[in-house]
């Protein structure tokens, strides 16, 4: 068993995860098909629904209306379906609020890939299609009723706040009180359908020229570091990156690329750490291509987070 001392949910859901490999834009409900993949014992509504690759981005939208309890599990493991019994009963207890979304770790190697599992089980939330680690391994319910209580609260602040109808109508009062989600400012669509498409050329246009009509527009900040990020890593793989760098330790572009690399890979204190010991070798030119992409991966993870609040320090540092 993890600790026992419920995680505390970021504020903040920008985050160095990707997910984009993953969305297959959809327009039917994500629980229409997600029900027909494996999974322990779904319950009969459609509080509890089961996901895999291919039906994940539909899983993704359903997140934008209502939180969403991703389980990655796995049926050689008696800790996995132990914990899917607890979360399906204290998912429907919280009266239409939550989902759960069961993967089979094994039948789903690219969304344990993205959501960096490193162990069965592993529990995440969706929020407006953003993940939001939570925890692994069996937890006691009461330390899972405090992270929902948080999870609720997180999906409060972002304005995720609809409920499931279940059943033959009786949640109808519950679903005509939902709140009708805003649509994206439309230069903020234009970006994310340019992303979905893969055309990050044109998402990083339309970022840009939203910031230049609202400086102030954070998201739109965080949004062209992110495509600009996604843009650099298109068509190098791996290997490539990582075998350039290591044959060229002093070549800044290498580096910068695995720094790229890592951090849209989670490895973000990796990613912080490489630029920073690179920094005090580096003449004034290579610095200030440092602290720009520095700069920049600050901004797609979230300046909130704490990672990049000690990676700001160390570079405040050492510039003087």
């Amino acid at each position: 068993m993890t600790n026992a001392v419920p995680p505390q949910l970021p504020a903040n859901l920008r985050g160095a995860v990707d997910l984009s490999s993953l969305v297959h834009r959809d327009e039917r409900r994500a629980t229409d098909t997600a029900r027909g993949a494996s999974a322990p014992a779904p319950s009969g509504d459609r509080l509890v629904v089961a996901t895999d690759d291919q039906s994940f981005g539909q899983v993704l939208e359903l997140s934008r209306s209502v939180p969403v309890v991703v389980v990655l599990w796995a049926s050689w493991s008696e800790q996995s379906t132990q914990l899917v019994e607890s979360l399906e009963r204290l998912v429907t207890a919280r009266g239409a609020r939550l989902v759960l979304a069961a993967a089979d770790a094994d039948r789903s190697p690219q969304l344990v890939q993205a959501l960096q599992a490193q162990a069965v089980p592993t529990v995440v939330a969706l929020v407006g299609g953003q993940p939001v680690p939570l925890f692994q391994g069996v937890q006691p319910d009461e330390v899972i009723d405090d992270v929902f209580d948080q999870l609720l609260e997180l999906g409060a602040q972002h304005g995720v706040t609809g409920r499931v109808p279940v059943g033959d109508g009786e949640d109808e009062e519950a679903t005509s009180e939902e709140p009708v989600e805003p649509p994206l400012p439309p230069l903020h669509q234009e970006a994310f359908d340019a992303i979905s498409r893969g055309d990050y050329d044109a998402a990083v246009a339309a970022y840009t020229t939203a910031i230049a009509q609202d400086p102030r527009d954070e998201l739109a900040v965080a949004g062209l570091a992110q495509a600009k990020l996604l843009r650099r890593l298109q068509g190098k793989t791996l290997d490539e990156i990582r075998n350039r760098a290591a044959a060229a330790p002093g070549d800044l572009d290498a580096q910068l690329d695995v720094a790229d690399l890592d951090l849209s890979g989670g490895h973000v204190d990796d990613a912080f750490a490489r630029l920073l010991d690179l920094f005090p070798t580096l003449d004034a030119a290579g610095k200030d291509a440092v602290r720009e992409r520095l700069l920049e991966l600050f901004q797609v993870v979230g300046v909130e987070d704490s990672r990049v609040g000690a990676a700001r320090r160390r570079l405040a540092m050492l510039l003087y």
